[in-house]
């Protein structure tokens, strides 16, 4: 131990006696972390600056009339990039933007095509048709812009896809709140002749006794008469009311199948937007694939997948709901019901599976390739689904709803004729009633005549009685009426934006600068450790002394573990009080530093030490692969299967997850693997050092003077 301590001592003497010397082991201490903090600050928050980004707008549309009213949807999107700040937008002619994007001037263009609102309004005939925005991008400018840009472009879709949603479900919901209120407004109408008809209809039997008795005894037939007579303005009244009614209702679902007809090209338009909603997740799986794609891309992905999908299953509920309230009405909608729930199942499970993505992201994880490959099949299925159904949505499903409406129709038109015919009916009761107040000396004669009438007015009652009933039994007026009166503006606003995502940062990071800083905190230890044994002498020269070799080995790696320490001290510092990078256990992030400075310059040491400049070729050789494979820019599970398989052996992977715990919170069972994964390398490196140095220089001597005959290499 003398001897290790007798070494380490004289260098420490020598080089801090000798100014050069000093200046040159300063230098060497301070200058790994100048490699940190200039890549540490220049990645600071790139993400904010965005808005240098220049991306081209045209806008073509002519624009189009609905129902009289002149809308132009490209103008009311130029409106809304105007107001949007996040990229450079550039509002140019077409010309300009085609040779801007050629040229660079521009690193993509969004182009909006002369018949875009056209083709919007389609949604209101038997066959829609989808808009499109025309987007170009030149790839070969930068490798990030592009995933950038496209962002923005799928931002400026989904806010004009929002807006038509809201647009068109607020029309609709407004026209059932018009019907509720006309609904509301006539409801104590309709209870009265609801109410009179039956009444009618318990009538009857005493009607029928009154004739019976009259028949019996002609003493009483004036009495009867009279009682008939007192009650026949009620049956005209209730006749009156019963066909106003009937006419009410007709008019109620004459305006249901109007809405109908709307409602219809708007439930496929909901299911076309699921479409793209499973498209956009199948996409999202292919970026999720790709080894070249940034983390915040991915991210942003995810998080676009799951506002979209948080957006579906509100819409793909409400088209359930639809076909359920139907099926209650007329039991045919079964098969609709089960393809619906296929659709909410699978997108549910798309839900759940970019969720588990997002969660291994966030936390700096690569999703396993099973789990791209498991959203990708889900998105097939659902899209397979939503294909079956709407391939036969016009041909089947849409006759169909209109038939169930329309055999409701009939079923007021009977009643309407039936109150008619009661109607027609009554004058020729009155004129019985009367010849009967008249001459009771007719007797029986007459009264027959009454007795044969009744008959036929007491059915066509009872069966406008019983088509209340079949209807009541049914529906109810009343959930109907607070269905219908809504806030449309409410309802529509809730389509539109169903969903509102509440974030949760458990380890929150303010910038990429400081997400990145253990990285490159990491990187410039190891480089540090590089230069020290690329400047500094790994052998003693043996003037007085005659050293061991595991004497000369560890009395040398003191003097290197002095440096590296000081070149620890100065990069963790300089992180925190130059910097001002987010570290929330600022002590630890320190100490951590100081354990990986010290295996790094244990191996990189070792590997000099033992094999000389072999060593330092199989340093920066390691220093290639851990930079790729450790994880610490891309996710690991982004890089190809070589990468993967070698980055649980690098020591980057355990020190760059050390720093990350300390700069984002602390989970010491991860700190602890860590540690121990870092000691073991080192166990490895000094066993080596011990073992073999002494035997391998021996054998590598002739090859080292060899080699230096060239007057080239040292």
């Amino acid at each position: 131990m003398k001897s290790i301590f007798s070494i380490y001592g004289s260098d420490i003497k020598r080089n801090t006696t000798n100014w050069a010397a000093a200046m040159i082991i300063v230098g060497l201490i301070i200058l790994p972390s100048l490699y940190a903090w200039f890549n540490i600050k220049a990645s600071w928050n790139p993400y904010a600056n965005t808005r240098g980004i220049a991306v081209a707008v045209v806008n073509n549309d002519k624009g189009t009339t609905i129902r009289g009213k002149d809308i132009n949807v490209g103008n009311e999107v130029i409106q809304s990039m105007k107001k949007n700040k996040d990229i450079g937008w550039t509002f140019v002619n077409e010309k300009q933007a085609e040779k801007g994007v050629k040229y660079g001037t521009y690193y993509a263009s969004i182009m909006i095509p002369k018949d875009f609102s056209e083709k919007i309004s389609t949604v209101l005939t038997d066959q829609p048709v989808k808009p499109q925005l025309i987007y170009n991008v030149n790839e070969k400018i930068n490798a990030v812009a592009p995933k950038i840009t496209s962002s923005g472009a799928s931002g400026i879709v989904e806010k004009i896809s929002a807006s038509f949603v809201q647009t068109a479900n607020g029309a609709i919901f407004q026209m059932f709140n018009k019907l509720g209120i006309e609904l509301e407004k006539e409801r104590p109408t309709l209870e009265n002749i609801r109410n009179m008809i039956f009444t009618l209809q318990n009538s009857f039997p005493q009607l029928k006794e009154a004739v019976n008795t009259a028949l019996h005894d002609a003493g009483q037939s004036q009495q009867i008469v009279q009682k008939a007579q007192t009650n026949l303005p009620l049956v005209a009244q209730i006749a009156d009311n019963g066909e106003s009614l009937t006419l009410s209702i007709n008019g109620l679902l004459n305006k249901t199948s109007e809405v109908m007809d709307t409602v219809t090209p708007n439930i496929k338009q909901d299911l076309g937007l699921l479409q793209q909603t499973a498209a956009a997740a199948a996409q999202l799986s292919s970026i999720i694939q790709n080894s070249q794609v940034n983390i915040q891309t991915i991210q942003t992905g995810l998080n676009q997948a799951s506002q979209r999908l948080n957006t579906a299953l509100p819409v793909v509920n409400s088209v359930l709901q639809f076909f359920e309230r139907l099926n209650a009405l007329n039991q045919r909608f079964a098969p609709e019901i089960g393809n619906i729930q296929q659709i909410k199942n699978s997108l549910e499970q798309q839900q759940f599976t970019v969720n588990q993505i997002r969660d291994i992201v966030n936390k700096g994880g690569k999703p396993a390739v099973e789990l791209a490959s498991r959203l990708r099949q889900q998105s097939i299925n659902a899209a397979n689904a939503l294909n079956q159904f709407l391939s036969r949505f016009d041909s089947s499903i849409a006759p169909k709803i209109q038939q169930a409406f329309q055999e409701a129709k009939t079923s007021a038109n009977n009643a309407q004729i039936v109150l008619s015919d009661v109607k027609s009916t009554l004058p020729d009761v009155q004129k019985i009633l009367n010849d009967a107040s008249k001459g009771l000396v007719v007797g029986k004669s007459e009264i027959l005549a009454i007795q044969s009438q009744l008959p036929v007015v007491e059915a066509k009652v009872n069966r406008l009685a019983s088509n209340i009933r079949s209807f009541e039994a049914k529906e109810n007026i009343d959930d109907l009426i607070r269905l219908l009166r809504h806030d449309y503006k409410k309802e529509s606003e809730f389509f539109a934006h169903p969903v509102e995502l509440k974030e949760n940062k458990i380890f929150p990071i303010p910038n990429y600068g400081s997400a990145m800083s253990p990285f490159f905190t990491t990187l410039s230890l190891w480089v540090g450790a590089l230069l020290l044994v690329s400047l500094l002498s790994v052998d003693v020269v043996q003037e007085d002394h005659s050293y061991k070799s595991y004497q000369v080995y560890l009395g040398r790696f003191l003097t290197f573990l002095t440096i590296g320490l000081l070149q620890s001290l100065t990069a963790t510092s300089g992180d925190l009080f130059l910097l001002h990078t987010h570290v929330v256990g600022k002590l630890w992030f320190v100490l951590f530093g100081l354990l990986i400075s010290a295996v790094f310059m244990l191996i990189v040491y070792t590997l000099v030490s033992v094999f000389g400049n072999i060593g330092k070729a199989l340093a920066i050789v390691l220093l290639v692969l851990q930079i790729s494979a450790s994880g610490g820019t891309f996710p690991v599970q982004t890089m190809p299967r070589f990468f993967q398989a070698i980055n649980p052996y690098l020591p980057f992977t355990y020190a760059i997850s050390m720093m990350r715990e300390a700069a984002g919170g602390i989970l010491w069972p991860i700190v602890i693997r860590d540690i121990c994964v870092l000691i073991l390398f080192s166990a490895i490196a000094l066993m080596i050092g011990l073992v073999l140095k002494k035997s391998i220089n021996r054998l590598s001597i002739n090859f080292v003077n060899k080699v230096r005959e060239g007057k080239l290499i040292h």
